[in-house]
C-alpha cells in the first residue's frame, strides 16, 4: 500500500477526512447503510462534500440520499458506471450522472480519471435511469447472442466463423464483438476462463429486477425485459449466481440436456 493509500475503520471516518468520495455498492439497501447508517458517510460529512454513488440502483433510492445530503450541506450526485472490467482496467468506463448540473464539471473531473465518457444525464436519479435501461438491453442482447450462437453450432457452423460473420453483419452487438459467450471465441473475456470475473449473474438479475420495478411504476412495457429477468433469476437458482452474466450461454446449453 502506498503513502497516498489509508484504510479507515467506516464510511464516517473517510467523510470526516475527504470532502470528495465515491462509492461504488452492490445494492441499494448497501447504499442506505452506507450513506444513513450508524457509521455511515452522512453522520460525519463536512459542508459542501461532493458525494458521488457510482452504485446501480433504485433512482428513488437516489433522490432519498441526495435529500439526506442537502441537510448536511453537501451534495450527492448519482454516477452509475458501464463498461465491463475491460473498460475498468483502461480507463475507459462510461459513466451517467444526474444531480445539479452546477456540481457536473467537478464530478466530470475526479470521473475522467476512470472513464473517458462522462455524461450528464439531468436531476438526481436519471443517470440510475440510463443505467437500468442500458443493463436491460445487455441482458436481452447477451441472451440473443447467445441464442444466435447455439443455433449456429447446432447447425454445423464454426462458432469463431460465426461470430465473424455476425460482427460483420447486421447482428452486430457488443455481446457478440466484444464479450462474446461462447468459450473459445474471444480471449481476454469471461467465457475464456470458466466465466470467472467479469459481471455476476446476481447483479444482473437484480438490475433487471430494478428494471421491471421501474417498469412497473412507470406502466411500461417491457416483455424482453421481463422474459430476461426471469432467465437470469433461473440461472441463480441453478448455481449460475456467481459466474458472469454471459454464462446464459452455457445455461442454455445444459437446458437442452435435461
Amino acid at each position: 500500500m502506498s503513502a497516498l493509500q489509508t484504510v479507515l475503520d467506516s464510511p464516517a471516518e473517510v467523510a470526516d477526512r475527504a470532502d470528495r468520495i465515491i462509492t461504488m455498492l452492490p445494492s441499494s439497501p448497501n447504499v442506505i447503510e452506507v450513506y444513513t447508517g450508524l457509521k455511515g458517510i452522512l453522520k460525519k460529512v463536512k459542508k459542501g462534500s461532493l458525494l458521488i454513488d457510482s452504485s446501480t440502483i433504485d433512482p428513488s433510492v437516489s433522490k432519498e440520499m441526495a435529500k439526506e445530503a442537502e441537510k448536511m450541506g453537501a451534495v450527492f450526485m448519482d454516477a452509475p458506471v458501464s463498461g465491463g472490467v475491460g473498460a475498468a482496467r483502461s480507463g475507459k468506463l462510461t459513466f451517467m450522472v444526474g444531480g445539479v448540473e452546477e456540481e457536473f464539471t467537478a464530478v466530470q473531473e475526479l470521473l475522467t480519471c476512470m472513464g473517458t465518457n462522462v455524461v450528464y444525464c439531468g436531476e438526481v436519479g436519471t443517470g440510475q435511469a440510463a443505467k437500468i435501461c442500458n443493463n436491460m438491453l445487455l441482458a436481452i442482447s447477451m441472451i440473443g447472442t447467445a441464442e444466435t450462437m447455439n443455433l449456429g453450432i447446432r447447425l454445423g457452423l464454426d462458432p469463431k466463423l460465426l461470430s465473424k460473420i455476425l460482427n460483420m453483419s447486421s447482428g452486430r452487438c457488443w455481446s457478440s464483438d466484444t464479450y462474446n459467450p461462447v468459450p473459445g471465441v474471444m480471449e481476454g473475456v469471461p467465457s475464456a476462463s470458466n466465466y470467472q470475473g467479469g459481471f455476476g449473474t446476481t447483479l444482473m438479475a437484480k438490475d433487471l429486477g430494478l428494471a421491471q420495478d421501474t417498469a412497473t411504476n412507470t406502466k411500461t412495457a417491457i416483455p424482453l425485459g421481463s422474459v430476461s429477468h426471469q432467465i437470469y433469476r433461473v440461472m441463480c437458482a441453478r448455481g449460475y449466481a456467481q459466474k458472469d452474466f454471459s454464462s446464459v450461454f452455457q445455461f442454455l446449453r445444459e437446458e437442452e440436456n435435461q
